[in-house]
């Protein structure tokens, strides 16, 4: 579903990506983990169009996405829940959920998926008309994955859903995940918490420096020694 290859990104003299390559199947999770100044985050900017790459391809579904601005792309059915949630605070947890279906006209397709989403996060429901900034950090993180869901996306990034969860909020959220993937979305996870990525992804990959250094199946890559020292403490 989702192809780069070759990614090559600049910040001035600054080199971002330096030929990253990374596949994201048909139905499949895919964890891309990394630490902070790895390059997750421009990564994502290159697959959703904020920066555009000196050199290389980001495919979406066999197009290439090259020329396609930001809310062209959400349009062919890329949809990203960013780090730190960024939700609408003053609005209602309902404008939220509605500002996520803004490029839809059919209210009956919009209705089916608010109720979907409240089946799957239901304080979501019991907070309908609560603003969302008087929601937890996890309450958020379940509303702005949420808002995502209403634009009925074909492939949903996620950047680091687990930032700043409590153990309990982390542990519901990627059973929510893994639900939401059971019923057949693609998604693609960048995470620094190897064993909540890998816990739910069918493959993996460790970026540093820009650069993909590693990849494999997500239950091989738990058990690397690499991974395990620089990711789960393990000496």
């Amino acid at each position: 579903m989702l192809s780069i290859k070759d990614l090559q990104v600049y910040y001035g003299g600054v080199h971002a990506l330096k030929g990253l390559s990374i596949e994201v199947p048909d139905g499949q999770v895919v964890a891309l983990l990394c630490a902070n100044g790895a390059g997750k985050t421009t990564t994502l900017k290159a697959i959703c169009g904020f920066v555009q790459p000196r050199s290389g391809q980001v495919l979406f579904a066999g197009n290439d996405l090259a020329d396609l601005p930001p809310h062209s792309r959400v349009q062919q059915g890329l949809a990203m829940v960013p780090e730190g949630r960024r939700v609408f605070i003053n609005l209602t947890v309902y404008e939220n959920l509605l500002m996520g279906a803004y490029n839809r006209s059919d209210q009956g397709g919009i209705e089916q998926d608010l109720e979907r989403v409240y089946s799957l996060f239901p304080r979501l429901k019991e907070r309908n008309e609560q603003r969302a900034g008087t929601l937890s950090g996890g309450e958020q993180q379940m509303l702005a994955v949420s808002r995502a869901l209403m634009s009925r996306p074909k492939l949903l990034l996620l950047d680091e859903p687990s930032l700043g969860l409590a153990p309990a909020l982390r542990a519901e959220l990627f059973r929510r995940i893994a639900q939401i993937h059971e019923e057949g979305m693609t998604i693609m996870l960048v995470e620094q918490n190897a064993r909540a990525a890998f816990g739910v992804a069918d493959y993996g990959y460790v970026l540093e420096i820009g650069q993909v250094v590693l990849q494999g199946a997500a239950c091989d890559l738990l058990s690397n020694d690499m991974v395990r020292k620089a990711y789960l403490g393990v000496t």
